[in-house]
């Protein structure tokens, strides 16, 4: 009698360190960490690199250059994503980000770390949808309110001792170990990845989606004026006014054919989801980059108090991510989303309070507090809706259409706040007020805007 084989089901894995999940979810959180530190370290230690390599002439590119390349490499990855899996990004993006490491971290000219610079970025962004992909066809839907409150997390921790780290690292062991010590943690993290992914079954499309030659021409567009945006809003006077209205005027015509249709006029469903990402960005960074400033010269706070503050946003933020990865599921998927907007509008106006006088410092500590835990409802809640509605072949795209309304809606309020502070005889009372009012204004515009998340009343995936 010929023997019979009964397949039995593999079960699902109950937790993100199961036996199948444990050496993805520990690689995947160690590159979304090392991308998150080299992103804050560089900041501290870019000063003393264009002292020594007599660069300040080129500055402003050593930034907008990486975050130009990354904007393009996020569309790239969208598209090689749903066309061939996430493989091929992700192995790229880890080659061309610690290529770029390398390149800045022995460059003896001030060009030479530019070029480095740009490289990483281009590594960054294809690296940063790609693990959202692998997110979507590794993790059951069940874990993926965990995994991204994983990496809510471990973007938080860097933020908290990145920059202290790499300013040690410069008084000690030099700049030069800020870009060279980080390719040393991100090959075993994506030798921990490369199991998983081996897993991973292709996309279903053989060949790039139709306009993806288009998107990446906008993508191109996008990328100058994100970088001519970075750089404007490094400048003062009538230099910057003319290179933010040139980069205003190329990102309005390019971003929207790079954001899902119905974005401009949140349609219900997935534009409406990318939209209250970049809205959350920008309310939160701008906000965020004011407060030190607030701080210092209005309550007369030592740099290192001020600072303190928005320590305690980032805390808060990780509490948020924490909460939400476990409570359970909401009976509407809008409600995570609009809490979170709602606290982000709350507690940066509780934070403009503190520009009287009469009020005491805690008011900002606990109105910032109050936005961080917004955040941290927010963030990994939008990530989860994206790919509840996106179709297997769509997880790319709409991967890279979230992260570039972050990250270009966070660049144009940086640019604009700028502008403002430096507007008149300079930062006061009334400058920080209106910054801080519009990044309220921009979170309740958001919070208002929360029940579109969902269509027909229900989250309706991509198909």
């Amino acid at each position: 009698m010929p023997s019979t084989v009964v397949a039995t089901a593999v079960p699902a894995p109950t937790g993100l360190f199961a036996p199948r999940l444990r050496a993805m979810t520990v690689g995947s959180v160690a590159l979304i960490s090392l991308l998150a530190f080299e992103a804050l370290a560089v900041g501290t230690a870019m000063p003393t690199v264009a002292r020594n390599l007599d660069g300040l002439a080129l500055y402003g590119i050593a930034f907008g250059g990486p975050f130009a390349t990354g904007v393009l490499a996020m569309v790239i990855s969208g598209i090689w994503c749903d066309a061939r899996g996430p493989r091929g990004p992700m192995w790229h993006g880890v080659a061309w980000f610690v290529i770029g490491l390398l390149i800045a971290g022995t460059a003896h000219a001030m060009g030479a770390l530019v070029v480095g610079r740009v490289v990483q970025g281009f590594g960054s962004g294809l690296l940063s949808v790609a693990l959202y992909v692998i997110v979507g066809q590794a993790y059951p839907q069940e874990l993926h309110r965990r995994i991204f409150a994983a990496f809510a997390a471990a973007w938080v921790v860097p933020s908290l001792v990145g920059p202290a780290v790499a300013g040690l690292i410069v008084e000690h062991l030099g700049w030069r170990w800020v870009f060279l010590a980080v390719p040393a943690v991100a090959v075993p993290a994506v030798l921990l990845i490369h199991p998983g992914l081996r897993s991973l079954g292709r996309s279903a499309a053989t060949r790039l989606a139709a306009g993806a030659a288009g998107r990446i021409g906008w993508a191109c567009g996008a990328a100058a004026s994100a970088a001519l945006l970075h750089i404007g809003g490094q400048q003062r006077g009538g230099t910057a006014l003319v290179l933010v209205a040139f980069a205003m005027v190329g990102l309005l015509v390019c971003a929207p054919r790079l954001l899902p249709d119905g974005f401009l006029r949140a349609a219900r469903g997935l534009p409406t989801v990318v939209g209250l990402r970049g809205l959350a960005s920008a309310a939160f960074v701008g906000a965020e980059v004011v407060i030190p400033l607030m701080l210092s010269r209005e309550r007369s706070l030592a740099p290192t108090a001020a600072g303190l503050v928005l320590t305690v946003g980032a805390l808060a933020w990780s509490v948020g991510s924490w909460v939400q990865g476990r409570i359970p599921v909401p009976a509407s998927r809008a409600s995570l989303p609009r809490a979170g907007l709602g606290c982000i509008t709350v507690g940066t106006a509780t934070v403009a309070l503190a520009i009287r006088p009469e009020l005491p410092v805690t008011v900002a500590v606990v109105g910032w507090a109050f936005a961080g835990l917004g955040m941290g409802l927010l963030y990994p809640s939008l990530s989860v809706l994206t790919l509840e509605l996106s179709a297997p072949g769509e997880q790319g795209r709409n991967s890279s259409s979230l992260q570039l309304a972050d990250s270009l809606f966070a660049a144009t309020v940086l640019a604009l706040t700028g502008a403002v502070l430096a507007a008149g005889s300079g930062p006061g009372p009334a400058s920080y007020a209106a910054t801080l009012v519009v990044a309220a204004c921009l979170a309740l515009l958001g919070a208002l805007l929360a029940g579109r998340v969902v269509v027909g009343g229900v989250v309706r995936s991509g198909g």
